[in-house]
């Protein structure tokens, strides 16, 4: 799941005793408490596994906002204590705690290599020692790429409806900005797109395999090519007009989707789920979903570890295991649409096959798995996230009119040295 999501915070209790990391409660009954962010789409899979294992319940904890996830997690990893049993990792974070494997129980001890067929290459690597002796996660989703769309604003603005043809607007970025000011010049009294932190990240993605660091940890910013060339793309949209200014998660953002004050948004599989969550049953039918422009994109993407600190390290690599298997992967793209990092998952006929009956019967199945399968992984630094806020924080500002695009550019590399620790 990736980086940024939005979902109902909330904590779903299991039944049993137990201490906060999970201990064992009266009669023998375990406990094992796993801590998510965001949509994982796991409650029937707990229920399932609690069915099958008498003696295990399970008790989640959930975080809606990423933001606020990540450093609790490190607080938890850091005073060895509350972090539960099973732990879910963004990939954004992940380099930051692979330097750290200690932390982790490593999954090979607990048969965990014999998987490794059930998931993409460089999923399963993402979260491989370099030494290839551990093994701190396993793959949950990937933030698969497509573009979703108002069918009734693209009408609206007259332009083509039909997935196909409006995938076919846009097989570059800068024919997405040409389809983007034909859009604004229609005066539909909607902005092309929400946001330009998301747009940003979206194109940088698919600039090559790294973005603010190389291989080495050692920080690039200024002067990786793809860096620039994602920076000034997004700053061609602003000037032309088709942002809509809004804050990503914001009060504002949110109701965007119900009164459809932007037309188009960068959609990672995840997505769907909060679109739908957001926009409400009123707006069915008005959503759909196109190939987004370029050759692939991720956005996100999660792991499942267990922390050394659990008391149950056996029976929560095991869940671990449950949870992320091709069946597992499967049951949580039908829940949330967290669009799955198995190749048979991918594959089988529930996710290949699947539409999606809000979004306007969109083959979503398809969509995402041939980004899924097209995209190439891009290497995220230690401090990959502090960075990207930092870029994006100096485009709100261009969006704001607070700052012209030279500006914002010195601005963006002065904070991200700052931020990367250079």
């Amino acid at each position: 799941m990736s980086v940024a999501a939005l979902a109902v915070a909330g904590l779903i209790a299991g039944c049993g005793g137990g201490d906060k990391d999970g201990a064992s409660s009266d009669g023998g009954t375990i406990t094992l408490t796993v801590k998510t962010f965001s949509q994982f789409g796991y409650e029937d899979l707990y229920t399932q596994y609690e069915a099958s294992h008498p003696g295990i319940k399970i008790k989640q904890e959930n975080i809606a906002q990423l933001g606020d996830y990540t450093p609790k997690l490190q607080q938890w990893l850091t005073a060895g204590s509350g972090a539960g049993d099973v732990v879910a990792l963004e990939e954004g974070i992940l380099v930051k705690l692979m330097a750290k494997p200690d932390q982790f129980v490593n999954l090979l001890d607990y048969d965990a290599g014999s998987l490794k067929s059930n998931f993409l290459d460089w999923k399963w690597n993402q979260a491989l020692t370099t030494d290839g002796k551990k093994l701190i996660g396993l793959g949950t989703d990937v933030g698969a790429q497509g573009m979703c769309y108002r069918t009734d604003l693209f009408a609206k603005a007259g332009l083509p409806t039909e997935r196909e043809k409006v995938g076919a607007l846009w097989p570059s970025w800068d024919d997405y900005l040409a389809t983007g000011k034909k859009f604004t010049a229609a005066n539909t009294g909607a902005s092309f797109y929400d946001s330009s932190g998301a747009l940003y990240q979206n194109i940088l993605m698919q600039q090559g395999d790294t973005t603010y660091f190389d291989r080495d940890n050692k920080l690039i910013v200024d002067s990786n090519p793809g860096v620039r060339k994602a920076w000034d793309q997004t700053v061609a949209m602003i000037d032309a007009g088709l942002s809509g200014k809004l804050t990503t998660w914001s009060p504002q953002w949110n109701a965007g989707f119900k009164k459809g004050t932007f037309a188009t948004i960068p959609c990672p599989a995840w997505m769907l789920g909060i679109i739908q969550d957001q926009a409400g049953p009123g707006n069915s039918g008005k959503w759909d979903v196109a190939r987004v422009p370029g050759e692939g994109a991720v956005r996100g993407g999660s792991f499942l570890a267990v922390p050394t600190q659990s008391k149950h390290p056996k029976e929560a690599a095991e869940l671990a295991k449950f949870l992320t298997s091709p069946d597992g992967q499967t049951a949580a793209f039908k829940a949330k649409n967290n669009f799955p990092s198995s190749p048979a998952a991918i594959d089988s006929a529930a996710v290949s096959g699947a539409v999606n009956k809000y979004f306007n019967n969109a083959p979503v199945g398809k969509i995402f798995g041939t980004s899924a399968k097209s995209l190439k992984p891009v290497y995220l630094g230690p401090d990959n996230q502090v960075v990207g806020d930092a870029i994006g924080d100096a485009l709100t500002a261009i969006e704001q009119g607070k700052l012209k695009p030279g500006e914002a550019w010195d601005k963006a590399l002065s904070d991200a040295k700052r931020a990367g620790g250079k």
